[in-house]
């Protein structure tokens, strides 16, 4: 039996075979509008920009992750990673919607007991929101680190 073994995974690129963020713009037609913004805004400030202006147009978020591909082996392998017990966790830039959405819909939502990433959610008008896992742009540093102290 595995134990204690924590075997986690990340998401984009893992389990399923490509960049959430990047294939659910290209998927609902939105590529242009993406890569005009992408140098003016952090990219989770993009992905909520994205995902208002598809929200706008009528686009269903929720629907399209449905149609998302994933890596062939890797619903056995988490199912046989489970069952040999172990404790199986998430890890990702992704967003949290995202990461619901699909894992569920692949029926694997029983087999993770946490899902670290980005906050993402429907909000009251049903659209998706995306927010970073946490703000560098208020930190003071450029990646959140604190100043060395002076000598």
């Amino acid at each position: 039996m595995a134990g204690n073994i924590v075997v986690v995974f990340d998401f984009d690129k893992t389990i399923i075979d490509c960049d959430s963020d990047n294939w659910v713009v290209d998927e609902l037609g939105a590529t242009d509008l993406f890569n005009q913004l992408l140098p003016t805004m952090p990219w989770n400030s993009l992905m909520d920009k994205m995902m208002k202006e598809l929200h706008s147009q009528g686009k269903t978020i929720a629907e399209v992750l449905k149609r998302i591909s994933i890596y062939p082996r890797i619903v056995p392998a988490i199912k046989a990673a489970h069952a040999l017990g172990c404790d199986l966790r998430i890890v990702s830039d992704a967003n949290l919607f995202f990461i619901e959405k699909i894992v569920k819909h692949l029926g694997l939502e029983e087999y993770f007991s946490e899902i670290n990433t980005n906050p993402g959610y429907v909000d009251e008008e049903g659209r998706v929101m995306i927010s970073p896992y946490y703000d560098f742009t208020n930190s003071g540093s450029p990646h959140g680190a604190r100043q060395p102290l002076s000598s």
